[in-house]
């Protein structure tokens, strides 16, 4: 067997997420405290609203994990990232990122804006190391525990050239 036509459990494919997924994405999230805790209403509203925006990650015939985005005029922003445990630190996360970012530059998205638990320093450094830098900080914006986020904001070139 040739090295192009084996199996690559390993490799994450990024699609966009269909309805009838959402119960799984919500299974991801109860399993992700970190994350932002979504109803299983507020996750099928978001769906909705940004249905192009919402991505899933696969790995062989399961969903490893989500992310979720929204677009305003020149700016993206994500709304949530989450990961099952078991795929952690095995690039998923990073799969679905580059993909959200990959759609927002190809809509001219001139920066991508994102919050994150300041407590979460692992999340933190995951997005400076893809470029995400400190811009903000929101006092009191997480709830159960109450906590600051931080803003992180990501320039991106869009496929004009322009920044």
């Amino acid at each position: 067997m040739s090295a192009e036509s084996e199996p690559q459990p390993n490799l994450t494919r990024v699609a966009r997420c269909r309805k009838g997924e959402l119960g799984e994405v919500r299974q991801i999230l109860e399993g992700s405290p970190e994350a932002s805790d979504w109803s299983a209403s507020a996750l099928a509203a978001i769906y909705e609203q940004h249905p192009t925006h919402f991505l899933v990650g696969w790995r062989s015939k399961e969903i490893a994990g989500f992310i979720s985005g929204r677009r305003a005029a020149d700016e993206g922003e994500i709304l949530n990232l989450a990961v099952k445990a078991q795929f952690r630190r095995e690039g998923v996360g990073n799969a679905l990122l580059k993909a959200l970012v990959e759609q927002f530059i190809g809509e001219n998205v001139a920066q991508v804006f994102l919050e994150v638990r300041e407590s979460n320093r692992t999340a933190v450094s995951f997005y400076e190391s893809v470029g995400f830098l400190e811009i903000g900080r929101r006092e009191g914006y997480y709830r159960e525990p109450v906590e600051a986020a931080l803003v992180l904001g990501l320039k991106v070139l869009s496929r004009a050239g322009t920044t």
